[in-house]
Formats: structure tokens, C-alpha cells, sequence
């Protein structure tokens, strides 16, 4: 005669179970963690190092879908870096994988105006900025202060060579800004600037 099996699988005599009346909580608790382990060998099995794109679904495969010719190594899966990301990549850029032509730097300086526009063997008088610049040979330029060094007024005109102050008639050179006829007591002031794109620029 064959005895009944209990819940542990032992026998137990008078047909009755050994764990009769006893909490049935144990065996579950004892299943569970069975079917918990036997999970987390399957997900530990599962696991990768390499990089996953931050938006990729459960399986790693990013929204676009996998690269093309794409082929995972053994136990690791690979995709195509994240957009943004600051992984390398031989692709071109957006933008035809042009580089970005740096644009050029604005000189410094305020701009008085047009180079051409200052006559050969005569001058500019910018009152705003209290310059005047002379031309006394082709291409070459040379800027003084416009404040006459008498009493300061701002010469009004360049004339036959010379830089001339309407109070009281002072003529400087327009070539170095030295007194030709007084009551100037010195030369004018020379003043920075350069030619930028046909631009006087004052420094």
C-alpha cells in the first residue's frame, strides 16, 4: 500500500498529511522566490555593458531602427550613438560636412568712413569724432585731432596741403600736422587709424 505524499514529499502515516493545518504561506513565499531567482538569472543573463541610445525601446533598438549591416557581438548588443551624443562619427555633418566658415572678426575702433572719399593732396574733417584725416600721397593716410591747439576750435577745411582753423586763421601741414601759420603755439595731435575694406577706422 502506497502512503500519501505530504507537502514537503515525505510519507506520512494514517494517509494524513504531515503539514496539515500548518500556513500555507511558507510554500508560496518558497515558489516565488523559485520563480524570482530563476528571473533574475534571466535578466543578469541578458545584461550588456555597451551603450544604449537614451531613447531606444526595451530590446535596444533605437527609434530609426538599427544601423544598416548592424550585426551585434556575442552577448552585447550595439546601435547608433544617440543624437547629440559626443561619440565620433565619420558621417558628414547636417550641413554637407562642411566645415563652418568662421565669420570675420569686426575691427576695432570707430568707423569714420569711406578712404575713397579722401582726395589725394587734401583731407576729411570728422567733427563728430574730432578727427581729420589727410591724404598727402596715394594710399597714404595720416589723421590728426581737429581741435585747433590755440584756443580750440574745430578746423573747418584742408586746403593746398594744409589743415586750416576758422577763429583765428592757424594752417597746420597735412602731412604731420605741424604749424604753418600761427597763433597756433603746436602742431595738431596725430590720431591711430587704418584702412579696413575702404573703412577708416579710428583706433
Amino acid at each position: 500500500m502506497t502512503l500519501p505524499s505530504g507537502r514537503d514529499g515525505e510519507s506520512t502515516r494514517d494517509g494524513e498529511s504531515r503539514g496539515a493545518g500548518r500556513d500555507p504561506r511558507p510554500t508560496r513565499r518558497g515558489v516565488l522566490l523559485g520563480v524570482g531567482l530563476a528571473g533574475l538569472g534571466g535578466v543578469l543573463a541578458g545584461c550588456s555593458t555597451a551603450a544604449v541610445p537614451y531613447d531606444a525601446n526595451e530590446a535596444g533598438v533605437p527609434p530609426n531602427g538599427p544601423a544598416p549591416g548592424a550585426m551585434p557581438s556575442s552577448g552585447a548588443m550595439t546601435s547608433p550613438a544617440a543624437p547629440g551624443s559626443d561619440a565620433m562619427s565619420s558621417s558628414p555633418s547636417p550641413r554637407g560636412g562642411q566645415a563652418r566658415k568662421k565669420a570675420k572678426p569686426k575691427p576695432k575702433g570707430t568707423v569714420l568712413g569711406a578712404a575713397s572719399d579722401i582726395p589725394v593732396g587734401g583731407g576729411a574733417i570728422y567733427t563728430a569724432a574730432k578727427v581729420v584725416v589727410t591724404q598727402p600721397a596715394s594710399g597714404q593716410y595720416k589723421a590728426f585731432s581737429a581741435v585747433c591747439t590755440h584756443v580750440g576750435c574745430l578746423v573747418n577745411k584742408v586746403t593746398s596741403g594744409t589743415i586750416g582753423c576758422p577763429c583765428h586763421g592757424s594752417e597746420f601741414k597735412i602731412t604731420n600736422g605741424a604749424v604753418v601759420a600761427g597763433p597756433a603755439p603746436s602742431p595738431l595731435p596725430a590720431r591711430q587709424i587704418k584702412i579696413v575694406d575702404d573703412q577708416v577706422i579710428l583706433l
